[in-house]
């Protein structure tokens, strides 16, 4: 393997032509792109049995690109835990130049890299080499880490300079190493496959992320080798920097236009169900089996991604559909996500929900006659801070937002409102949201009945938005209220419907 192009490929056993039905054509090819999720990367024998070896074409093993994520949990150990905020490597190297906690964060890692080996191959000679090819990236990681760390403690060079560099580079770890196994070990057991690296690991070229796409893919040869990338590509730009923990699916999603492919699919660990069934129950829960990308983009919204938007908007506009399956229920078709389908009759698909939600709110009676410019400046404080709004309240002189972050980013942005805004009101109420979707939802009545549902059940709206285009209900109501809210909109909504039949099960 060479790690010094930009997309590293293992094999290049049929990789001697372009694939005629890729690249740029106004046609889509025969191929699809297919990204794996983390929780179901954690088991190969699921993967290599129920995605690889029963492939929707049922002709071939081949014409088909996969796009991997890390193994669960390592992505957390190298950056932060995406939902409790617990530092992992990055966040306790960036706390400070004298502080090597960070080193004892990367021997944890290390040993989790080496125990999820040790249960993958079989072989004293296999493990060696998987260990091998880890080891080399995390000893370049620790010593380039060590050697920033010195420099920095000089006066005249600043580590939040560097962070950004950092970042990318702990978060091209993850993706090497379960794309390296996952090709190798399809190798073992009878498959053409190849890993293609896109990290620009010891690169000296820095590139856009289409060309590094570009270059990996363009001499496979996908109707007899199957490619494993990364879900991490390198880029010039750096994909962290504008989508963060998004970027495995930013990659998946350039992948499978540059590469004109006929479908994209998700494999997850769950299917895309009209609620959690473990709120609802699993006898209730059904998989919504279509929706479009509109639907897509408001469970993003609410943290739910099936896809993250930006890497929506490029399938969107290159006309492809996007299929959400079940890794551990092969036979069933998923969900399929298209630009234009709307349900035959009007109806709510899915109900979801975002706890953890901070209501800030702004009240100021000199906003009166000045409230765009209050808002543009509250929204530029939140955004410097991070935090992601997922609904906003205005009225004649007070502002709420209603976003999605931590404790401490909430702390930040309230003190420098209070800064901004001296003579204002600001406070915060922690809530939840839980919120109606469906790609038609233009049915009379239907936000009485869903505010009726609550009141019986002794919720209390709190807050309430519905748009013209009416695809999506959101309701804000107290964190104690959150389950049952869910239950009760999903009895209202989904389960019952005005003739004795459900109203989600859209096909």
């Amino acid at each position: 393997m060479s790690s010094d192009s930009p997309g590293s490929v293992t094999q290049s056993s049929g990789m001697d032509s372009l694939n005629s039905n890729s690249r740029h054509g106004d046609f889509k090819g025969k191929h699809s792109v297919e990204k794996i999720g983390g929780t179901s990367m954690s088991d190969y024998v699921a993967v290599r049995d129920n995605i690889v070896l029963k492939p929707a074409q049922k002709e071939s093993l081949y014409n088909r690109v996969f796009v991997v994520s890390a193994y669960g949990g390592i992505t957390d150990q190298l950056l932060e835990h995406k939902k409790t905020g617990q530092p992992g490597v990055y966040a306790l190297f960036a706390n400070g130049v004298n502080d090597d906690s960070w080193l004892d964060a990367l021997q944890s890692l290390k040993d989790k890299i080496f125990t999820i080996n040790a249960a993958l191959f079989e072989t004293e000679a296999e493990l060696a080499e998987a260990n091998g090819f880890i080891l080399e990236r995390l000893e370049d990681t620790q010593r380039c880490l060590s050697d920033l760390q010195r420099l920095c403690q000089h006066g005249h060079f600043s580590l939040d300079t560097h962070l950004a560099t950092v970042r990318e580079m702990l978060a091209s770890i993850g993706e090497a190493h379960s794309a390296w196994n996952t090709a190798t070990l399809l190798r073992r057991d009878g498959v053409n496959a190849c890993f293609v690296d896109l990290t620009g690991w010891n690169t000296n070229k820095h590139i856009s992320l289409d060309e590094r796409i570009e270059m990996a893919f363009g001499k496979l040869d996908l109707d007899s080798v199957l490619p494993i990338a990364t879900g991490y590509a390198h880029s010039d730009r750096g994909l962290m920097s504008t989508f963060d923990r998004g970027y495995s699916e930013m990659t998946f999603s350039r992948i499978a236009v540059l590469t004109g492919a006929r479908e994209a699919v998700i494999h997850k660990e769950f299917h895309l169900s009209s609620a959690d069934p473990r709120l609802v129950g699993e006898a209730n829960a059904v998989p919504i089996g279509r929706t479009n990308y509109d639907v897509a983009d408001q469970l993003a919204n609410l943290g739910m991604e099936a896809i993250h938007p930006k890497a929506a908007k490029g399938l969107r506009k290159g006309n492809i559909p996007l299929r959400v399956k079940n890794t551990f229920e092969p036979e069933h078709t998923g969900t399929l996500i298209t630009s234009d389908y709307v349900s035959d009759e009007p109806c709510v698909e899915i109900i979801a929900g975002c706890k953890g939600i901070h209501a800030i709110e702004v009240f100021d009676q000199n906003m009166a006659g000045d409230i765009a410019q209050c808002d543009t400046d509250i929204m530029a404080i939140i955004k410097r801070f991070k935090g992601h709004i997922v609904s906003k309240d205005i009225n004649a002189n007070t502002i709420t937002h209603f976003i999605s972050a931590n404790l401490k980013t909430v702390k930040r942005i309230m003190r420098t409102l209070e800064e901004r805004f001296p003579e204002a009101e600001v406070s915060q109420q922690k809530v939840t949201i839980v919120s109606a979707i469906g790609s038609d939802m233009k049915i009379p009545g239907i936000l009485a009945k869903t505010v009726s549902a609550l009141a019986d059940k002794n919720i209390s709206v709190l807050a309430l938005h519905q748009s013209m285009r009416q695809v999506d209900m959101q309701f804000v109501v107290s964190e104690d209220n959150y389950d049952e809210a869910i239950k009760s909109l999903h009895r209202c909504l989904v389960e019952v419907h005005d003739h004795g039949r459900a109203i989600c099960l859209a096909s």
